[in-house]
């Protein structure tokens, strides 16, 4: 060192071991503070890790947790797959239907003639029909395939038909 500096040095030496000694109380607090907060973390940690409280550690409840998951996940699978064979079968269940109901004659009152139009959502079904007269009743069904029939339908049983196929 040169003999400036040494004498700046040495002209302020009170002030700088003022300020070096309140650095180092500074410093002995800050490392205080912090082996106190360590402490309790350290304590926290351990009782989480042993489990003191609730009597099982946390590695044994991670792994509980993770069999819980894994328990939901495969039931999720299951349902999902549950839903897809419901969901086939629903598609072809007969949900959509139509129902007319009529007087075939004249001489005969209270609409007991019926048209009903039962469908898929295919477009697939029967519709079935019923004329009542005086002197009786008959009963006809017609399978329906895209919506259609390969036999002639009344005017009763194509509003029957149509009003099945507007239902979704």
């Amino acid at each position: 060192m040169t003999n400036e500096t040494m004498k700046i040095f040495n002209d302020n030496m009170p002030i700088i071991v003022i300020c070096l000694s309140s650095l180092s109380i500074l410093l002995l607090i800050l490392v205080i503070v912090l082996f106190s907060k360590l402490g309790s973390l350290s304590s926290r940690y351990n009782a989480m890790m042993k489990g003191e409280q609730t009597g099982a550690n946390f590695e044994h409840m991670l792994l509980d947790h993770i069999h819980a998951t894994q328990q939901v996940a495969d039931e999720n699978a299951r349902l999902k797959e549950e839903i897809g064979r419901i969901s086939t079968l629903l598609n072809l269940a007969l949900t959509r239907i139509g129902v007319v109901r009529f007087s075939a004659f004249a001489d005969t009152g209270g609409d007991l003639s019926y048209a009903v139009a039962m469908l898929d959502q295919h477009n697939d079904g029967i519709i079935f029909s019923s004329i009542f007269g005086r002197d009786g009743s008959r009963s006809y069904a017609k399978p329906i395939i895209n919506g259609r029939s390969e036999y002639k339908l009344s005017a009763e049983e194509e509003q029957a038909l149509k009003e099945a196929q507007r239902r979704k």
